[in-house]
């Protein structure tokens, strides 16, 4: 090999090196601003030391001083790596009002009693009647899922929730979401670095419904999920048994990897068995094309069709404070009779 090649692979590996090095630091940087305990002050000169400290390796890799460059960036990312793992989630924090309590469930034969539904009455983010109920579900009434998106961020994002309808006309709506304390709000960029905790709400529809349409301005669409009973059991004791699962055990929310779609997702497969993996459940708004396209929706009509019977935002604003909001909302959205699915369908 000629020296002129010998040179250029040199270069090659050490700009390759300082990139990794960069991206690195850069995961660094984001770390330590939303990790280290204290104000912005202190989390700021934490990030400054961590840059200053990388600037010096990345300078010294390309004076071709290999070993300090490299050995010293890893044991200090090493040392970042084993503090990151030392952090823990908690459910002992100061929370926000709503999710100040968590959902738990006793499961006795058909009855399900839940601790914790929120039904606040919200005249804005900041004002509003805190309420926290316990009731009970008779499963052998349960007849009817629907999945509600909400969209608060463009067509690719929407917040998911799932509604379970009972025959007597109640209904109950598990919201994941990330449990911020009273000092936080939400940050995309904060899901990924351990930020918040993660949180099953179980909820009255009326709130968490009118909450998004009423008050954040936010366009929600219910779609009637094609499921058989037995399934939808199944999914209804799965939510109680992962709520109760984060009373016993806190968990982080991530904004990919543990979100609002990403748990009903591995809830739902569980239950019926395969479902493909797609962008589609990364990009939540689109979710209605995926549920479709597996069968999940129904097929009588179009989704366009289902899409345009299922926008609920004016209903929702004209019926806030109804009792009888539930059925107001789905005036106009078919129905799926559950009875005439095959025990098998999906």
């Amino acid at each position: 090999m000629s020296k002129s090649a010998v040179s250029l692979a040199s270069l090659a590996a050490t700009l390759l090196a300082m990139l990794i090095v960069s991206l690195l630091a850069l995961w660094g940087c984001f770390a330590l601003w939303y990790q280290v305990p204290g104000g912005r002050a202190l989390k700021g000169l934490s990030v400054a030391l961590w840059v200053a400290f990388s600037i010096a390796m990345l300078f010294a890799l390309w004076q071709d001083r290999v070993a300090l460059g490299i050995l010293g960036f890893a044991a200090a990312f090493g040392g970042l790596l084993l503090w990151w793992q030392s952090l823990m989630p908690s459910n002992n924090r100061v929370w926000a009002d709503d999710v100040a309590n968590m959902t738990t469930g006793a499961v006795e034969g058909n009855r399900v009693t839940l601790q914790n539904v929120r039904n606040f009455d919200w005249r804005s983010n900041t004002d509003y009647t805190q309420r926290w109920e316990t009731r009970s579900y008779d499963l052998d009434r349960l007849d009817s899922v629907d999945m509600i998106l909400s969209y608060w961020s463009g067509q690719a994002i929407a917040h998911v929730l799932i509604s379970f309808g009972f025959s007597d006309g109640n209904h109950v709506v598990f919201s994941v979401e990330i449990r911020p304390e009273k000092s936080e709000g939400f940050s995309e960029i904060g899901g990924f670095f351990k930020e918040f905790e993660l949180s099953i709400v179980a909820a009255d529809e009326r709130d968490v419904i009118c909450v998004r349409t009423n008050v954040r301005a936010e366009d929600d669409y219910l779609y009637r999920i094609r499921i058989p009973v037995s399934a939808m059991r199944s999914l209804f004791l799965a939510y109680v048994a992962q709520a109760n699962s984060l009373v016993r055990t806190p968990c982080f929310y991530n904004t990919v990897t543990v979100n609002c779609t990403t748990l009903v997702y591995h809830m739902v497969k569980h239950i019926v068995g395969y479902l493909p993996m797609d962008y589609r459940l990364l990009f939540s708004g689109y979710l209605p094309e995926y549920i479709y396209g597996v069968g999940g929706l129904d097929a009588r009509y179009t989704l366009k069709e289902l899409r345009a019977f299922g926008r609920v935002t004016e209903r929702a604003k004209r019926s806030d404070g109804s009792n009888t909001f539930s059925a107001d909302i789905r005036r106009g959205v078919p129905r799926v009779d559950p009875a005439q699915l095959p025990a098998n369908a999906s």
